[in-house]
Order: structure tokens, then sequence, then C-alpha cells
């Protein structure tokens, strides 16, 4: 049955209309946010797959080019792989939804939100978001939501919930948030170094609005939703985990209770292989067989208790730390000689190296995507390889995770960037994780700070990021233990991983991956402290004694800029037929340049004096000529009445004879020559554009102001 169901959403109507489209599907419905539709569907498969020791949900966000009314740009002419800010929002989307599906469900879930239209005021994204939690719960797969979302941002210090595109490009937060009604499921933020106190405001808002949208939601759940269906359940036999528990739990605990990584990896292996042992001898090896699956299943759910009693009871970590106690840390800048700039960040067992390298503006990567954004300056990429778990695998390139925790330290690290005027460079950073034991997306922070400061990069400030844990009592939620800095076994077995880069001043990131149903304020404020305590220390104990400001010379390898703008009518002299004289300028100085449609011209060269050539040619090219002008130009030809001087851009003026100096002259080529070079002040333009010159007074050798310190030079 055909049903649209209308709300209000930050004082702009939201639909949600379902039963028209796609009915094989387990739900379909269309979101429209003002002129913003996307439509979400729904399916699960009828029976578990086998195998697998996790919940199998898929997320896709597709972003339809048609629905801004544009044709990929690609020789196909269709839609390629997703972008990384469909990626990055099938993440967003996955995130606060998979908690609220049951633990013990293994049947494949699959969500596509496809994007229809846009109208750039109103979030495709915020429309995905709700539509797949919509379709979800009015559906037959088993999911305990709703939940809802809500952009928030923060304009002349007021707090916007959806804000409109106006409003974004001036907004110091960019703030995602999603929630159930009564807790928050999902932070994902980037902001101009806000503070906690206004970042906590901004969620509480963000929920407030929430909490209506899923009401919203309930109610259609209550009128049109399907009985949920009945599916495999797969928990651990009882019997199976009461002999692992009754049998081995001390065991478990002494053997996870080791600082070495490596060592307590080799003793769990070395646990499992006498439970299997044992469990052969007492039932028989085809039982043992028969069983395997959930004997596995047993000893690392026995693994996860254990490890929680210790910290939830005992306050105690496996590594013996203190719960807000960071690993031990260190740092090295300038390990890379040719590389524009390197840093190294070690916490513990997790190592980063970042290698920043500067480029062009013109080298800046283009996007193609649905929004109003063509290109960015800042490049951010984040490398997994196996051998960082010390696994045996070849690398297929960037996964969906590594594309997020690359877009988390891109996020953190572009507030403090230079604006283009100041530092007219393309930045790319790419952060190689040469070891993995959790938190390697705060370590790319840390690290890609220390390579920007190493390459000369004038940051307003340095970065840093740090992530929280979690372990809640299931009995009482209000019940919670929060540790600082956690590893990979308190990730994998705890209930969040709070992540937050930002710099002395304030905040600059967030991500947060729960895995209950939600978190309360409470927790997050306290997050939010231990993050900035922890940052602090990193910052000032660890980071700054090894380099306490962006480094004062670039790279000898980088290249060397110089800008000037010119009238943006003077570009095409610049440039000039089929490109012929931009082209000369660069054979002959061997520089690159770039021209942008304001005027603003940027020359790179591998020395500051090819860099100055060009730029002479260009002035010769640009300048026009006036009364009262001092310019600079070859002698082309001397007569009995004077010297001709070019100008620049085939334009000559005269010397006369009596203009060449104060002393009486019977010969003009007594004084100068042909080639030489002279400072001349124009005196006159006649009616027939003929221009009058003279060399009295003036220095004949050109002004060597143009010289300054460092290697960028702006000229107006």
């Amino acid at each position: 049955m055909y049903k649209i169901y209308e709300t209000e959403l930050a004082g702009r109507k939201l639909s949600i209309e379902t039963g028209k489209m796609a009915a094989l599907t387990n739900c379909s419905v269309v979101v429209k946010y003002g002129d913003t539709t996307v439509m979400v569907n729904v399916t699960a498969s009828k029976e578990p797959k086998e195998g697998i020791d996790f919940f199998p949900l898929s997320v896709d966000y597709e972003e339809k080019l048609y629905s801004v009314g544009k044709i990929p740009g690609s020789y196909t002419k269709r839609e390629g792989k997703p972008s990384e800010k469909a990626i990055l929002t099938s993440r967003a989307i996955d995130r606060p939804l998979r908690p609220l599906f049951p633990k013990d469900f293994r049947n494949d879930v699959v969500v596509v939100a496809t994007v229809l239209s846009v109208e750039q005021d109103n979030s495709p994204e915020v429309a995905a978001m709700i539509g797949a939690s919509a379709a979800l719960s009015i559906s037959d797969i088993p999911f305990g939501g709703p939940t809802a979302a809500v952009n928030v941002g923060l304009v002349d210090g007021e707090i916007i919930i959806n804000p409109t595109e106006e409003q974004r490009e001036k907004s110091d937060l960019t703030l995602t948030v999603a929630g159930t009604a009564e807790k928050i499921a999902m932070i994902e933020a980037g902001a101009n170094e806000v503070s906690n106190e206004v970042m906590l405001e901004a969620i509480k808002k963000g929920h407030k609005e929430i909490k209506k949208i899923c009401k919203f939601i309930s109610g259609i759940k209550d009128e049109i939703g399907k009985e949920k269906f009945e599916y495999k359940s797969f928990v651990v036999d009882e019997e199976i985990y009461e002999f692992l528990s009754s049998n081995y739990k001390e065991q478990m605990k002494e053997a996870v209770t080791e600082k070495e990584k490596t060592v307590r990896d080799n003793n769990i292996e070395e646990l499992t292989k006498k439970i299997i042992e044992d469990y052969e001898e007492k039932y028989g090896a085809e039982k043992t067989a028969e069983d395997s699956a959930q004997i596995n299943e047993g000893i690392y759910k026995l693994e996860k208790k254990v490890v929680r009693d210790m910290i939830f009871y005992e306050h105690k970590r496996v590594d013996g730390r203190a719960l807000d106690e960071i690993r031990p840390l260190s740092c090295e800048v300038g390990l890379l000689p040719r590389v524009h700039g390197s840093g190294l960040f070690t916490r513990g067992l997790t190592q980063v190296m970042s290698i920043a390298t500067l480029g062009m503006v013109s080298e800046e990567q283009s996007l193609d995507g649905i929004d109003n954004e063509e290109s960015k300056r800042y490049m951010h990429q984040y490398n997994f390889p196996g051998y960082s778990v010390g696994e045996a695998r070849t690398s297929r390139g960037p996964g969906r995770r590594e594309i997020g925790h690359g877009a988390l330290a891109e996020k953190a690290l572009v507030p403090v960037l230079p604006s283009k005027e100041d530092f007219p460079y393309s930045i790319r950073v790419v952060s190689e994780i040469l070891s993995s034991n959790g938190s390697t997306s705060q370590g790319s922070i840390c690290a890609s700070t220390l390579a920007l400061m190493d390459a000369g990069v004038p940051i307003k400030r340095p970065v840093a990021g740090i992530s929280t844990g979690l372990i809640i009592n299931p009995e009482d939620e209000n019940d919670y233990v929060m540790m600082t800095d956690i590893q990979g076994l308190e990730d994998f077995f705890g209930d969040m991983d709070f992540k937050v880069g930002g710099t002395e001043k304030g905040i600059t990131a967030i991500q947060v991956d729960i895995k209950v149903d939600g978190l309360s304020y409470e927790i997050i404020k306290e997050a939010f402290e231990r993050t900035k305590n922890a940052r602090s220390y990193i910052l000032n104990d660890i980071m700054l004694p090894q380099i306490s400001e962006p480094r004062k010379e670039l790279s000898p390898y980088a290249p060397k800029i110089i800008t000037t703008k010119i009238k943006p009518e003077k570009i095409k002299d610049v440039i000039g037929t089929g490109g012929k004289v931009i082209n000369k300028i660069i054979e002959e100085t061997g520089v690159k340049i770039d021209i942008e449609e304001d005027g603003q011209v940027f020359i790179y060269g591998e020395n500051s004096e090819n860099a100055y050539d060009a730029l002479d040619m260009i002035e010769d090219i640009v300048k026009e000529i006036e009364v009262g002008g001092i310019y600079y130009g070859a002698i082309t030809r001397t007569t009995s009445f004077g010297a001709f001087v070019d100008l620049g851009n085939n334009v000559e003026g005269l010397i006369h004879i009596s203009q060449i100096s104060d002393e009486h002259i019977r010969r003009v080529d007594d004084y100068v020559t042909v080639g030489q070079k002279v400072t001349v002040k124009v005196i006159s333009i006649d009616p027939q554009g003929r221009i009058n010159l003279t060399m009295k007074n003036l220095a004949e050798k050109k002004n060597e102001d143009k010289e300054k310190q460092g290697n960028i030079e702006e000229k107006e």
C-alpha cells in the first residue's frame, strides 16, 4: 500500500514514502527533504551465511550524477567506483545501525541508498541515514531501531541544525550525529578548534531533533511495520561454554595478562590448542570436529569476558597500565633525506610514518561528486599493509577502513593549514602504518603533524589524536569504566572507540565507533575531558620537544614558488595563441606555471633565479606603460637623436639624446650600446602612442629589492 508520511526537520519538510517502488525488497522507502530525494532499499537473505562469526551487514550509498544534472566525466560516461565521500557516507550509515541488530544474527543484510535528486541546501547524506533506519524499522528484518541523524553547524557562534550550503561555507563545525530516542549512537565531526563545551552542546541540540525523527519513524512502524521474521540463532552452545568457562577461565586470565602483544597472542594460541586436545580426549575426535566452530566461538567469548571483567571489576588492563595511562610514546622527524617532510610516531606497538609532499596548486585533487566541491588542496592517504599486523598478505589497494581513517586524519589537520594565498602549494600526506595495535588513525594525525612541520608548512598549531574505550555493565548502563589510549584487544572487546583529534585550543575532528545501543551525555563529556588531557600531554611532552615549530625553510627538493597577480584580461596575452607564449617561458626558464581565473599566477622553479626570470618575462608581457612609470629594458637600436628601449611585449620607447644624461652629449653611442639594459622613466606618451623616456637621475641597474626571505614572494 502506497503511503506518504510528512514531518518537519530544521524548518523544512521531510517526507517518507513507501509502497510504491521496488516491491521485491524487504522494504523500500523514498525520503524527500526539500528537493533532495533518496531511495533506500533493504534486503535480507532467507538463510544465514555459514562459516562466519560476525553479522554480515553491507551498506552502499550510491551517488548518481544525474541527481545534480551532470554527465560522468569518465570514458564510459557512467558512474564507476564510489567516491571517497560516498564511502565515508556508507560508513556513517552503517555505524549507528549495526549495534541494533541481534548479536546472534548471521543473515546477509544489504542497505542500498540511491541519491536520485539533490538540492544543495538539504543533505542527501542525512536523508539516506534517516531512510535506512525507516526502511529497516518498517521491514520484517530483525532490527532494534529506529535511529535518526542530523548535521550540525556553528555559524558566528550559533549552533544550527542541518545548515544550508551558504551556512556550511561559513561554519566552524561540520558535525554529523546519529542516535536513538534515548542515546547518541554515532558522532563524526570536523571543526575549527571547537571547545569541548561547545561540541557537547552541539551534540545535545542535534539529539533533540533526532528524538523527534525517531518518534516520527516509530509512528510509521506502528502503523504499517511488518512482523520481524524468525532466524537461526548463532549463540554458543551453553554446555560448550560452561565446559570452557569452568575449566579454563583462570588459564585464560593468565594468558591474556601480558604486556607484550606477541607473547599474549602466543599464549592464546597455545591455550586454544590445549582446549581442543582436552575436548577431543573427553568427547572424541568426531564430536570435536562437529563442534569446532562452536568451540572457537566459545574461546573468543571466554577471552572477551575475561578481558572485560578484569577491566571492569579490577580496573586492570592486560598490559598492566592504569585506566588513564598512555602507552610509551616517541617520535622523530626528518627520517627520509629526499622527501619534503617526514615524521615517525610510535605509541606502544602502534607505529606510523607520515610523508609530506608539496606540489603545484594545479596538482590538487579534482572531485567529481554530487555536491559543489570541485577540488581539494590537502590530500591525506592512509595505508594499512598486512605486515603491520604480522600477516603474510599482499596489498589490494585501500579498503573502506583505510579511506575512512585517512579522511579522519585529513579532517583533523585541515583547520590548521595555511591558506592558499599564504602558502600556494598543494599538499599530500601519506601515512604508512608500520605496526598496528590500536589507534593507528590517531597515530597518523600525530605523525602527519610532525611531517608537515618538518616540511616547513606553516601550520597554525600542532595537532594530536587519541582515543578512549569503554566497558559498560550490561545490567546497568550508568555503571561503566573508561580507558584512555585503547590498544587492539580493548577495541575488539570493548563497547566504544572514541577518537578525538585537536590542538591545545580545541577539537578539530571526532569519530566514534560504538558497539552498544548508544552513549549518554555523561560518557561523551568524560571522553572529551580525557582526550583533551591526553592530547596536551602528547603535544607538550612528546611532539614539541622534537620539533617546536614548522621549519623556516622548505626542503631543497621542494619546488620554490613566486606568486604575482595580473589583470584577468591579460591572461590571454601570457598564454598566447595555442599556449605559444607561456610554453616559450616554460621552455626558456624550466619552471612550471599555474594561472587561475582571477589572475593569480604561481611560478614553480627548482631554484629562485629561474622563477624570477619567468616572473620578469610575465611582467614584461602584462605591464601597462604609464606616464611616470619606471621600467627596465634593453637598448634595441641607436640613432643620431637618441636610443630606443624595449619595454616588453613588443613595446618600444625613445630616450631622446637630451634625456640620456645631465651632461651635454655629442654621440649617443658614447653613452649607451645596443643590448645594454637601462632603467628608464616615462615622461610622456603622445596622441599617436609614442613613448618618450628619460634616464636622468635613475640608477642604471635593476633594483634588487625583489629578493625576500624564504622561498615565497607575494607581488601585487
